[in-house]
């Protein structure tokens, strides 16, 4: 399965057009890793535990925008977009919302 976020692919043409489709993957805070960031924001730096959560969230929507696309018939995403985003519970908490998108083909050789 080749997964891309360009609109071609080179050397490859597109047979046909299996859809949109769509993976969202959403992760709970954690409160120990939520301490440690806070006090990285007051003396600066970059969050480690964030962006591994925010790395292993793009290959698992990755992942499920794979399984979506061969449950259409496909064989290739093309025009991939992800985006990340929050959903905030209440006062005291979010949950880290990621999402891909992307066009469903099938490549002939």
């Amino acid at each position: 399965m080749i997964l891309t976020t360009t609109s071609t692919i080179q050397g490859k043409t597109i047979e046909s057009y299996q859809g949109i489709v769509t993976a969202e993957v959403v992760y709970g805070t954690n409160a120990l890793r939520d301490f440690f960031a806070g006090i990285r924001d007051m003396i600066g730096g970059r969050t480690g535990s964030y962006e591994k959560v925010f790395q292993k969230g793009h290959q698992d929507a990755l992942k499920e925008l794979e399984r979506n696309a061969k449950k259409q018939g496909a064989n290739a995403v093309i025009g991939i977009s992800i985006d990340t985003g929050t959903i905030n519970v209440d006062e005291k908490g979010a949950l880290l919302l990621i999402t891909a998108t992307g066009t469903a083909v099938t490549l002939g050789n």
